[in-house]
């Protein structure tokens, strides 16, 4: 009986859907975090009258045939990369992407991954690096008598000296770009690396050529709502319900054949 495999393909199209939704829905607070969809698509169809075959030999066509279904499976889980909402921290090293861009940042394995959560901090030697201790390429030193330090929206950054009245510059950030933004693997950390997928990342200056600026002092939240992950549960839960209702009335289906005399 095929509704029961078939119906298995969709309990467990449901179930992979939750488990999107349930990772959303865990990273509602975290940095920058882009949430994710699952894409389905239908099976293989199984001909048992091919359409548009000859039904005689006066040349009259099939007008539609029979094709069965064989049931649903997962074609990509994407993410949706639009912007998340800004908040103040208070944090003179904190910097928020507004627009297009990542900052490149430079692994011990000297491999390079990307974010777009821009929660640093100032290594024991004074250079700009990540929560994890990751250098934000290219590498910037904030001296360790700077008594303040500036970050403005094309990425300049600018230190103020003790004894000083003139801020000097000790470094320029960059952002980082990609053709196909969706492409991009995911590590875990809030790091991506490129992929065949994404292109090779384009590299530019903050407010030129498309890239976003910087928004020193701020962060960029998780782009997860609430209500509408809370209705896609819902509307899973449910779904995951009805097949499992056509396993069951399949079952009963197959208990009645069996007592047949």
């Amino acid at each position: 009986m095929r509704s029961l495999s078939i119906s298995a393909t969709g309990m467990l199209a449901q179930q992979l859907n939750v488990e999107v939704i349930s990772n959303n829905i865990a990273n509602m607070a975290t940095t920058a975090f882009k949430r994710q969809r699952p894409e389905f698509q239908d099976m293989l169809y199984q001909q048992q009258r091919q359409v548009g075959a000859q039904s005689s030999d006066a040349g009259t066509l099939v007008p539609n045939g029979v094709q069965l279904g064989t049931g649903v499976k997962t074609a990509s889980v994407y993410r949706i990369t639009e912007q998340g909402n800004l908040v103040s921290t208070g944090n003179q090293l904190d910097v928020a992407i507004q627009g297009r861009g990542y900052f490149r940042i430079d692994l011990p394995s000297g491999d390079v991954a990307f974010t777009r959560a821009g929660t640093f901090a100032r290594s024991p030697d004074g250079q700009l690096v990540t929560v994890d201790g990751y250098v934000v390429n290219p590498g910037i030193t904030i001296p360790i008598d700077a008594v303040t330090t500036s970050i403005n929206a094309t990425g300049e950054v600018q230190v103020k000296l003790a004894g000083q009245t003139q801020p000097q510059t000790v470094g320029q950030l960059e952002l980082h770009g990609f053709p196909n933004d969706a492409g991009l693997e995911s590590l875990g950390d809030n790091l991506f690396v490129e992929t065949p997928s994404s292109g090779q990342a384009i590299t530019g200056l903050p407010g030129a050529n498309g890239f976003g600026t910087l928004l020193q002092g701020f962060l960029e939240t998780s782009n997860v709502n609430a209500v509408s992950e809370i209705t896609n549960l819902i509307t899973a839960q449910r779904a995951f319900e009805l097949n499992s209702k056509v396993i069951t009335a399949s079952d009963e289906m197959l208990s009645t054949i069996n007592q047949l005399r």
